[in-house]
């Protein structure tokens, strides 16, 4: 089945500037009737901005509709691989298989799963070697980081956040942070109503892309696209997407309805 096609408005950035990237992440939600719903709403939202890149993440059980059915301008992420290639891996899916079946990205490090919810969680090593794998197989990557609350109130923040990019760093080359967006999400701010301000968001941001600079290089730094997403909205977009090192939004809740064409459309 062909998919719809989707239409642009606007401009593309303009060479050697960052394009916005904005990723719904759906997590554990939704029934095929709901996903249909949700998504026939999409297809019929008008244009996304040139300047923009939209990708949703569905669970496994709804890729296949997302890929049959979804506009052709919103591009699809799983929200999990395995460090496996195909095999005797009882329950996993693998980087190569998404890529197989026309998936583009792939949600990695997200603090659910660093967490585990009864699981023994993911470390920041093992994360990287996943997100490692992932490149390799031919996807993108969505890397998230970021700290808890006590932390953000003890001044810890970078510390964090540092230790969550410093395997990345170890093992990838310069090449593949082409293939990488980081998806700055303060654990605090994920699915609680609280959001880091504006100011707040950028004084992470930049340090984040700091890091970056003094430990892979100015270059990779320029370059490469740093989320924010921590219950990022329609009211809030604006105000966040216009600070100067944040380059979208790995949006949650909204991303399960049309409000996330509003944070789509706020971009500057």
């Amino acid at each position: 089945m062909t998919r719809p096609a989707g239409s642009s408005k606007g401009s593309p950035a303009p060479e050697g500037e960052r394009t916005y990237l904005l990723g719904g992440n759906w997590k554990a939600n939704g029934t095929l009737a709901s996903v249909r719903a949700l998504i026939a709403e999409f297809n019929a939202a008008g244009p996304i901005p040139a300047n923009a890149e939209v990708v949703i993440g569905a669970p496994f059980i709804h890729i296949p509709e997302c890929l049959s059915t979804l506009r052709s301008d919103i591009e699809i992420a799983a929200q999990n691989c395995s460090l496996t290639g195909m095999g005797a891996y009882t329950g996993e899916t693998c980087a190569s298989q998404l890529r197989d079946m026309g998936v583009t990205w792939v949600i990695l490090g997200h603090s659910e799963r660093r967490e585990g919810f009864g699981m023994a969680g993911e470390d920041s090593e093992l994360v990287a070697k996943k997100t490692k794998l992932a490149i390799d197989e031919g996807l993108k990557v969505m890397f998230c980081i970021g700290e808890k609350k006590e932390e953000r109130e003890n001044g810890t923040t970078m510390d964090v956040c540092a230790s969550q990019m410093k395997p990345l760093a170890d093992i990838l080359s310069k090449e593949d942070w082409a293939k990488v967006s980081i998806a700055y999400e303060p654990v605090w701010a994920i699915g609680t109503g609280l959001t880091a301000t504006p100011e707040m968001a950028q004084d992470t941001h930049s340090s984040i892309r700091q890091w970056v600079s003094d430990n892979v290089g100015a270059d990779v730094a320029a370059a490469v696209r740093i989320q924010y997403g921590g219950s990022m909205n329609g009211a809030n977009a604006a105000g966040l997407l216009a600070m100067a090192d944040i380059d979208g939004g790995l949006i949650g809740g909204s991303s399960l309805k049309m409000d996330f064409f509003t944070c789509i459309n706020s971009v500057p």
